[in-house]
């Protein structure tokens, strides 16, 4: 076999022999390449390290083989699939907490191995700009308490730009999950205890709701449901019961009028019992108070005590439910007409917009393929060696991968007129080129079925007007396009929002939790929430008979939970009006002209590589 004259090939031959001696597998395939590095079954995939063979190349091949090769030794998928959580932002901080685990073993059996993976770590950290974060709203929570967790169980420091993550988020970890971070030494060894372990901090960290069923708790059921059917077949049947006796009368005629005597007084005993079972107005012993019925569930996650007089009037529509296609054709007709002026602002908003997106898209090539590009990098082995067939390469690019945006658009009678037709313009241009980027778009709106209260104010004042009933509408959802719809199907729903007599109140809080819930419900990793609206949620059925601030704080409520449990990243668009006082991240026009430098700068920036530029991008408070 002909030597190879790769520097770095005898340096990958022995990393890839080290890696199948620590993960204890010699069965294991070992490969390099300019795709992300992992590990599927028996396969772990490295980082490409080139001819050069730089110090960070060495390094990170180093600190990434070693942290795959203990993923494999220490991890089984089985318990982990196990314990999994649910929800998207509880099985984020689960995976990392496991994956600092595994880490966390090898750097105690293995000691060579924390060097190499704080390597890795310092790398990873640097790629991702982590050392040039101050807030917290920029910080990954899942990433922080997978590094407080390694660096707790090894007592080792962490590089630089880890660190800071880990200390921005380390109070507030500590705070919520300090007690059960004292066991963390106990629990390392076993998977399955680290696994509870993790749950119990994801429930501390105020995730719980995400964690769903526990899976120690159904196989107790499991095992007390088979303990009563076993019970349930070892009771004597009660036919074979009236047979043996019959066969006792036989043989003893004496005994038989006693034993039939006693058997009827105690059937009498039972119809008794039956009776009094079934009798609506029986009397219970004294002392004892019938069951009372479960609590029940509170209408918002955000604020328990939020009241709602009744909800069975509320409804979720599609927009061609609202109108006939005829109607939603001619109502788009209209719409459009009102673009017309504003036709090239808006072709230069898209062009612009997905200009920006599509820099940031990650791109790669294919290489060995059979058509293509010529690879002129290869082209050495076909004059080598002319019976080499020649080999092509292909450029791909890396979407946005995982990612759903939903528009929320207020529907209220105080977007009438420009407001609305600026908003029906945001979510045509926004929808139409994230598509084309290959992102999903949702895009919902919100408003009441009747003005000044509707059916549940008509229910209220028919039960003598009860003391502070709560929300006092009936509210109105309307999906004029979901996720997985594609555009043009939905083009013309946008139209039902020139329809007249569509546009009534808000109730911003309650349809901004329905909206994050539904994002919630996706399978995507990352969820984009934009609100458009253009300011406070008014009711005044709503607000005559209950606090002047009610509705307001809800929304703010809903905001800091959304904003708290990170699994949704949230921003706004105000028209007209200034949003900036509920949401963090907003900005306001009062133009369909500004759209360009407020909607572009904020939605890129989301993709933006750089978490300086987004946080520079997202700090600002309105267009100027």
């Amino acid at each position: 076999m002909a030597q190879s004259d790769n520097p770095a090939d005898p340096f990958k031959k022995a990393l890839a022999e080290a890696t199948k001696v620590m993960a204890d597998n010699p069965e294991l395939t070992v490969s390099y390449s300019v795709d992300p590095a992992g590990i599927s079954g028996d396969s772990v995939r490295l980082p490409q390290v080139s001819r050069r063979m730089t110090r960070d190349e060495v390094l990170l091949a180093r600190g990434t083989a070693d942290a795959l090769a203990l993923h494999h030794k220490y991890h089984d998928t089985g318990t982990h699939a196990r314990y999994a959580p649910q929800g998207d932002m509880a099985r984020d901080l689960y995976e990392a907490m496991e994956t600092a685990r595994c880490e966390a073993m090898g750097a105690r059996d293995m000691p060579g191995t924390a060097g190499n993976i704080d390597a890795k770590i310092a790398a990873d950290a640097q790629r991702r700009g982590y050392d040039q974060i101050k807030e917290t709203s920029e910080a990954p929570l899942p990433v922080a308490a997978g590094y407080l967790i390694r660096h707790l169980a090894t007592g080792r420091d962490m590089p630089a730009g880890a660190a800071n993550v880990m200390e921005l988020w380390r109070p507030f970890i500590e705070e919520q999950a300090g007690g059960t971070l004292e066991n963390l030494d106990e629990m390392l060894a076993d998977q399955s205890h680290f696994a509870k372990f993790a749950r119990k901090i994801i429930e501390d960290l105020g995730y719980g709701d995400q964690l769903g069923d526990d899976p120690d708790e159904m196989d107790d059921e499991s095992e007390d449901d088979a303990e009563q059917g076993q019970d349930d077949q070892e009771e004597p049947d009660s036919t074979g019961q009236d047979e043996d006796q019959d066969e006792q009368s036989e043989a003893n005629p004496d005994q038989s009028q006693e034993d039939q005597q006693d058997a009827s007084q105690a059937q009498v005993s039972m119809d008794e019992m039956s009776d009094q079972e079934a009798g609506e107005e029986t009397e219970l012993p004294e002392g004892e108070a019938p069951l009372e019925p479960p609590t029940p569930q509170p209408i918002s996650d955000a604020d328990p005590d939020y009241v709602v007089y009744e909800t069975e009037h509320d409804e979720e529509i599609r927009a061609e439910d609202l109108a006939e296609p005829a109607e939603l054709e001619r109502l788009r007709a209209y719409l459009d007409q009102q673009l017309e002026p504003l036709k090239g602002a808006v072709s230069r908003l898209a062009n612009k917009l997905q200009r920006r997106l599509q820099a940031q898209q990650n791109r790669s090539w294919e290489f060995d393929l059979e058509e293509g590009i010529l690879d002129a990098g290869r082209l050495a082995r076909v004059v080598a060696n002319p019976t080499t067939p020649l080999s092509f390469k292909v450029e791909k690019d890396t979407e946005f991968r995982d990612t759903v945006v939903t528009l929320l658009l207020d529907n209220s009678g105080s977007m009438r007129g420009r407001p609305i037709s600026i908003a029906a313009i945001c979510a045509d241009v926004l929808a139409r080129t994230l598509e084309r980027c290959s992102v999903k778009v949702e895009i919902l709106g919100f408003t009441t079925r009747a003005w000044k209260g509707g059916l549940s104010r008509e229910a209220w004042l028919a039960e003598g007007r009860p003391q502070q009933p709560g929300r006092l509408n009936d509210l109105r959802h309307i999906i004029y396009k979901g996720a997985d719809s594609p555009w043009r199907r939905a083009r013309p729903n946008l139209g039902l929002m020139m329809k007249e007599g569509l546009l009534k109140e808000n109730i911003d809080g309650e349809a901004l939790e329905w909206a994050h819930r539904r994002m919630l419900g996706r399978p995507e990793a990352r969820k984009i929430l934009m609100v458009i609206s253009d300011g406070a949620p008014v009711d005044d059925s709503t607000l005559s008979v209950n606090p002047a601030n009610f509705l307001e704080k809800h929304l703010r409520d809903v905001i800091a939970m959304v904003e708290k449990r990170r699994a949704v990243e949230l921003l706004a668009i105000g028209i007209g009006h200034d949003v900036t006082r509920y949401y963090d991240r907003a900005v306001t026009i009062t133009d369909v002209e500004q759209l360009a430098g407020a909607m572009t700068e904020q939605l890129a920036a989301l993709f933006d590589s750089d978490p300086r530029a987004r946080a520079r991008v997202m700090g600002m408070k309105r267009a100027s």
